[in-house]
């Protein structure tokens, strides 16, 4: 196409205007092909500025050829045969510049092809990247709602009673001195250990863990930083899930096709390591709520990391040559998560429903149920705190419907807001009451609308009664007293009596009778055959134990004998059928539950002494070895 245009010109015009005309058009199309700043500029470099603009054939074309090889250092040329032979090469150089520029372009198409099918994508996570920058996709909708959030977010209720009433120092905390002196003990220590804190709900288990790692974190001696966490959970919410997929005491690895891990992670097939409590707790103390609750196969989990002090992470997905694995992610697959912690579990349950593997790494610390008298000083302490006052008998009235602090200070806590209900004044101008009292009126207001009831329902009383006495239970830690009853009728026929007991009350206690009437044979020589024996657990509750058997035994035996028993007088001991009275547990409960029912006196067994706690004042106590004992004191004590 370019030769036979070339052909045409030359036949048109002549020689000297023809080539004239045709460098012309070389120049043209030279500045359309390459634009024509890039000529311009070009020009500037190679000298021909002046040749480009000059009427000079000759110098011209000089110009064009310096252009076209970028060569400054050519000459002009004045023969009409060196000048075409010029112009064949320009025509060569320039077809090759144009040959070169169809290609480049052709490639250009292709990749504004390639560059088409992937826009939508890339403009869309530019988009991201600038609502990041820009702080999110807001509209006058979500700025409506942003603006609602921080107006709730400015609004805001003073602390909970129950927040300002916990202790804020161990010196706060009643009737636990000797647990918080082992806690300290185990914690505050060049070599800290784990422990679990035994004991009834709401007498200070976590206030009193919490409090002793701050003193802990206080002394120079300990490995505690002063930045170091105390992070709570509860073993009735931690489970242990089979498939791995979420774990949040020991952490989890979260894939990236079935449980969603971040979008970069994802799309590049990286697992996501999730750290758990176990590392949020590294360097300071793990508090487990109800450590009894939790799964057994997730405590032989947490018993692996105690040992190891890290968590291992694996997955199936992860490979370490991969490049893109972020060096954080790597150094978790390989090394583990750091979890150095000290760990303190609370339960209300026994020892013996503890995983012993648990109790094998741990130090067991008892706390003690709360007598009359401390919750009596909780009471008087919660409405001090509160800036009220009360009346004379109702911190008296208000302990004597629990035994847990926690909720005698709840219950100070509403009777002051029905202290300040009542008080109010009606008009809306007027000002409130600021340090109101606390009436009897209000507690009894509390007491109705909560339906509580006494914590103990039956009281000692100095005199004696047949066929009735008091054993003493324990259920998680709390001790309680059992009202047990007997009567006995002659049999309508000699030889054939029989034996009634409420099934309610357990097999346990079912077997308690059978050794009773065993040994009231044994002991008086009195045939029980020959009577209709009736015993009842006043209540029907399930007494899970055999520690009964004693107070069985004396009930069986007023009833048979008509001795009075006196009513002030508890008693727990396994019987044996050879009359001998046997060791139980959960002693010290027993007696705090006897104490607080005003018992005067506690028969306990001789095995049982050591475990008596000496502080236990105003109540006898009593170690005894056998029933022929037991009967010989009996007849002392008649008023």
């Amino acid at each position: 196409m370019q030769q036979v245009y070339v052909a045409r010109f030359r036949r048109k015009f002549g020689a000297e205007d023809e080539l004239s005309r045709y460098v012309s058009a070389l120049y043209d199309m030279l500045a359309s092909v390459i634009g024509q700043d890039k000529v311009v500029l070009r020009a500037g470099k190679v000298s021909a500025l002046k040749m480009m603009r000059s009427q000079n054939l000759p110098d011209r074309l000089c110009g064009l050829q310096r252009l076209v090889f970028e060569d400054p250092t050519l000459e002009r040329v004045t023969t009409r045969a060196q000048q075409r032979k010029t112009i064949a090469e320009i025509e060569e150089a320039m077809a090759d510049v144009i040959a070169q520029r169809h290609a480049e372009n052709s490639i250009e198409r292709r990749v504004n092809e390639k560059m088409a099918e992937r826009h939508q994508e890339y403009v869309k996570d530019l988009k991201l990247e600038a609502l990041r920058e820009t702080g999110g996709p807001e509209t006058p909708a979500s700025q409506a709602k942003l603006e609602e959030l921080e107006a709730l977010s400015a609004r805001g209720l003073s602390v909970s009673a129950l927040a300002q009433l916990r202790p804020q120092t161990l010196r706060d905390v009643v009737g636990q001195e000797s647990a918080i002196r082992a806690l300290l003990a185990k914690i505050s220590s060049p070599y800290p250990q784990h422990a679990i804190l035994y004991g009834p709900p709401g007498v200070g288990k976590t206030t009193v863990a919490r409090l002793a790692l701050e003193v802990a974190k206080s002394r120079p001696y300990t490995p505690f930083a002063k930045d170091a966490p105390f992070v709570e959970a509860s073993g009735t919410t931690l489970r242990w899930d089979p498939r791995e997929t979420v774990d949040p005491l020991l952490g989890s690895v979260h894939d990236p096709i079935y449980q969603g891990s971040r979008r970069e992670f994802s799309e590049a097939g990286i697992p996501e390591p999730k750290l758990g409590l176990v590392t949020r707790a590294h360097g300071g103390v793990l508090f487990i709520d109800e450590i009894g609750e939790m799964d057994g196969p997730l405590q032989s989990r947490l018993l692996k990391v105690l040992e190891d002090k890290r968590v291992p992470f694996e997955s199936s997905y992860y490979d370490e040559s991969a490049p893109n694995v972020p060096q954080w992610i790597k150094r978790l697959f390989k090394e583990g998560a750091p979890a150095d912690f000290i760990l303190i579990g609370a339960t209300t349950r026994e020892p013996d429903d503890i995983d012993p593997a648990v109790r094998s790494r741990c130090a067991e610390i008892f706390f003690a149920p709360l007598s009359q008298h401390q919750i009596l000083t909780i009471v008087q302490g919660a409405i001090r705190r509160l800036g009220a006052k009360a009346v004379r008998g109702v911190a008296a009235l208000i302990a004597s419907y629990t035994i847990e602090g926690r909720k005698a200070v709840q219950i100070v806590a509403d009777a002051y807001g029905q202290a300040l209900y009542r008080l109010y004044p009606s008009k809306p101008q007027a000002t409130a009451i600021k340090n109101p009292s606390i009436l009897e009126e209000d507690v009894r207001a509390v007491v109705r609308a909560s339906r509580l009831v006494r914590a103990t329902q039956v009281k000692g009383r100095a005199t004696r009664e047949i066929g009735k006495s008091f054993g003493l239970g324990v259920l998680h830690h709390l001790g309680s007293l059992i009202e047990i009853e007997a009567v006995a009728f002659p049999a309508s026929q000699r030889g054939k009596g029989t034996t009634r007991f409420n099934d309610t009350a357990g097999s346990m206690a079912k077997d308690s009778v059978f050794n009773a009437t065993s040994v009231m044979r044994a002991v008086t020589g009195v045939d029980v055959a020959d009577f209709d024996l009736h015993i009842n657990v006043v209540g029907g509750g399930n007494i899970d134990g055999p520690s009964a058997g004693l107070a069985i035994f004396l009930a069986l035996y007023s009833a048979v004998t008509k001795t009075p028993i006196p009513q002030d007088l508890a008693i727990t001991g396994e019987l044996s059928i050879q009359g001998k009275v046997r060791a139980v547990g959960g002693v010290v409960e027993k007696l705090y539950a006897a104490r607080q029912a005003g018992m005067r006196r506690v028969l306990v067994p001789k095995e049982n002494a050591r475990e008596i706690d000496v502080a236990l004042s105003g109540m006898e106590v009593v170690p005894v070895t056998s029933v022929a004992q037991v009967l010989r004191d009996l007849p002392k004590r008649r008023r």
